[in-house]
């Protein structure tokens, strides 16, 4: 066992980084990067931090793309040990980020420390986009430092997410794509009066019901070899004035569709307009869209992953792109390979995250081993 990479992940733990606070952690990494030959920026934006760092002029440039903020603890009393003091017991790594995804930022470090020692004149070049701001709302973080890349025609071809992917044992899943995500926020309008007058008012909450029924009942598309059926989920419904003998003026909605690649947000908003017209409602929607759905289903990087987990691990990794949305969301519309491989998720967000306190090692020698697949050819 490469202790190195445990001893590094319970460093990063140990830096407290509740989105969008960094605590330290990418000033650590930073500093040992550069010993081995790294040009590291500090690209802040707002109060998210962000490191891009890179060794290499050349291509092919593999990136290593990740998030050192994590979410909050929630009520310390219900740890069983301090959320921000990496502990081993029994053989698990216990704290906040040990799966999401401290255990991975760590073995990006140790593997190309690893990797560079072995192969100080490799081809291409090796980089790292670490930002602060996956957790909260990603407006400052890996979109950002996108942006500025494509400013200088900085191109990315492949790319390692570290989330955490693994299901029952690691390697055992890598992530080639995720859905995108079209969200509306729906305010529905009525008119307000006594509940005893009904016919004096209009109530926004009945309209409600014919509405619901229409979009949970919508076959948005059928999905395909990689995707699932777009989903629509309602998340929130909301109206009233605290009164009880009182018809509200209008009741709020927000829902959430998560989309694949055989449909668009052009067809998702033209779909909701249409049925809400059908209706007769008056409404007002504010749409966000978090994401585009991406997919790599083919090409040298996921030739280089699969062959490193079956040498390395003895397994045959299954193709996912379930699950929410990623930062790789905003690297792969530039045309990169974007994989996403990482310890198990079943612990992730949870009181007493854990990994099992060998998983930082096996996913050093997992990253090393993509490296030397993809860059000593």
């Amino acid at each position: 066992m490469d202790d190195s990479t445990l001893a590094l992940t319970r460093e990063l733990i140990e830096c407290s980084s509740v989105t969008p606070a960094d605590g330290g952690c990418q000033e650590l990494l930073a500093s040992r990067l550069e010993a081995i030959g790294f040009t590291c920026e500090r690209l802040k934006f707002g109060d998210v931090s962000n490191l891009w760092a890179r060794r290499g002029e050349t291509h092919p440039l593999l990136a290593f793309a990740g998030h050192t903020d994590v979410v909050p603890p929630g009520n310390l009393s219900d740890w069983t040990s301090n959320p921000f003091k990496a502990v081993v017991r029994d053989g698990i790594l216990y704290g906040r980020g040990a799966a999401d995804m401290k255990s991975s930022i760590a073995a990006f470090i140790t593997s190309i420390e690893s990797f560079v020692c072995d192969h100080p004149e490799h081809n291409g070049s090796i980089a790292l986009l670490i930002t602060s701001d996956e957790e909260g709302p990603a407006t400052q973080g890996t979109v950002k430092v996108m942006e500025t890349l494509a400013e200088r025609d900085e191109i990315i071809d492949y790319c390692i997410v570290g989330e955490p992917t693994s299901i029952t044992t690691l390697g055992d899943t890598i992530k080639v794509g995720r859905r995108g995500s079209f969200e509306a926020s729906l305010e529905v309008f009525g008119t307000q009066g006594h509940i005893a007058y009904p016919h004096l008012a209009d109530n926004p909450i009945h309209k409600l019901g014919d509405l619901i029924k229409a979009l949970t009942s919508m076959q948005w598309d059928a999905g395909n070899e990689h995707f699932p059926p777009t989903s629509l989920q309602i998340s929130n419904i909301n109206s009233g004035t605290g009164a009880t003998n009182v018809i509200p003026g209008s009741a709020r909605i927000n829902f959430n569709l998560r989309y694949s690649t055989e449909t668009n947000v052009q067809q998702i908003e033209t779909t909701v307009t249409r049925i809400l017209d059908s209706l007769n409602i008056q409404y007002q929607i504010n749409w966000t869209h978090s994401g585009a759905p991406f997919l790599t289903d083919k090409g040298a990087l996921l030739e280089a992953t699969c062959s490193a987990i079956k040498s390395e691990l003895g397994i045959d990794a299954e193709l996912s792109t379930s699950g929410g949305t990623s930062d790789g969301r905003f690297i792969a519309p530039t045309g990169t390979e974007v994989i996403e491989l990482g310890p198990l998720n079943a612990s992730i967000h949870k009181v007493d995250e854990c990994v099992d306190a060998t998983t930082p090692a096996q996913l050093s020698v997992l990253y090393s081993t993509i490296m030397r697949n993809l860059l000593c050819a």
